[in-house]
């Protein structure tokens, strides 16, 4: 139903737009005391075989949602019935911003893609935490969080500490977003030495806290072999508890849209389809070359339980979707749970 029917209508409208009218109409939905029981019914699968336990916590299932969708976690509760097993929120900055001009958001439907170059639009760290108060404890959610982009690279560090010691009541685990390539002046976050220097005092932040939280690191899907290896190294050194791979792509090869048309849409991160054997790739890389010294959560391109499970048979622990979510709708996370227990990966 949701292909035939709802998607089709939906792509009619403007990407953003679009995503704020469905996050509306979910909340208006919701209120509804039988429809978040009838969502659960439809879309939740529980099996004790899905629960996972990584990072010193327990997931319900393998599955999650990856940043970006529900930036300022306002949606996160109403999600969770969906079937997911974790949600990620963010990527949050310490201060509001307005993110970067529209229009920023393009389908690429041939491709099962998207093209996006939002600039970590969010309404602050303040707005985030006062949402994440209403959490009903229904899922593991993390914080991904990142810099704003008028911030001075002198400053990025303490951008990052004061997310991260503001939101650290509120969420499970953290994500230092390091690698999205829509928010300008970010040459310094892919450098090694300072990516040493942030993970090291956001761990001093982190020692702090009566309950340290997991800490991973987000990475790009178009690092060569050598940057990959300083990322295990990176990893070695810090003892830092896993890596997510992978974010968004900035190469334009193999696409079925028209190359005029990616000519008007301009610079931004490709996610979907497009990506998903990149992103394969690179957790097969980290997963053998570090002899699986650490945890791994895979995303770009599942759109399918079979893209899902590949990504676990290459070395992901967990998995995260976001576009396949959009083309594919909330099917698509029965449909990998029911793979998962079926195919024994569970």
């Amino acid at each position: 139903m949701y292909k035939s029917l709802i998607r089709p209508i939906l792509f009619r409208f403007d990407p953003e737009k679009i995503h704020y009218f469905t996050f509306s109409l979910v909340k208006i939905l919701s209120k509804f005391p039988f429809i978040p029981q009838l969502i659960r019914k439809k879309y939740r699968v529980r099996h004790a075989s899905l629960e996972r336990d990584l990072f010193g916590l327990k997931f319900r299932n393998p599955i999650g949602l990856a940043a970006g969708f529900d930036k300022n976690a306002v949606l996160y509760n109403e999600l969770a019935d969906y079937g997911f097993g974790f949600i990620e929120i963010g990527t949050v900055t310490p201060r509001g911003q307005v993110g970067n001009p529209k229009k920023r958001l393009f389908r690429l439907k041939a491709d099962e893609g998207i093209i996006n170059r939002m600039g970590f639009n969010n309404e602050g760290v303040e707005t985030a935490i006062e949402q994440l108060k209403k959490n009903k404890g229904k899922l593991i959610i993390g914080g991904n969080i990142g810099k704003n982009t008028d911030t001075l690279p002198e400053n990025y560090t303490q951008d990052y500490l004061e997310c991260f010691n503001a939101l650290h009541p509120y969420v499970d685990y953290f994500v230092l977003n390091v690698s999205c390539p829509n928010v300008g002046s970010h040459a310094k976050l892919t450098d090694k030495r300072y990516l040493l220097e942030l993970i090291v005092e956001i761990q001093k932040a982190n020692s702090g806290f009566d309950i340290q939280r997991p800490i991973l690191l987000k990475i790009a899907p178009d690092l060569n072999t050598t940057q990959l290896d300083e990322i295990i190294e990176l990893v070695r050194e810090t003892r830092i508890d896993g890596v997510i791979a992978t974010n968004t792509s900035v190469s334009r090869t193999e696409l079925k849209t028209p190359l005029n048309t990616l000519e008007a849409i301009g610079n931004g991160g490709v996610s979907g389809k497009p990506i998903k054997d990149k992103s394969t790739a690179v957790i097969k890389y980290l997963a053998e070359k570090s002899g699986k010294a650490f945890p791994i959560i895979g995303v770009g391109g599942i759109h399918t339980a079979d893209d899902a499970l590949e990504k676990i048979d290459a070395g992901a622990d967990l998995v995260q979707v976001y576009t396949g979510f959009i083309y594919e709708g909330p099917q698509l996370i029965k449909r990998i749970n029911n793979a998962l227990i079926k195919k024994g990966h569970a």
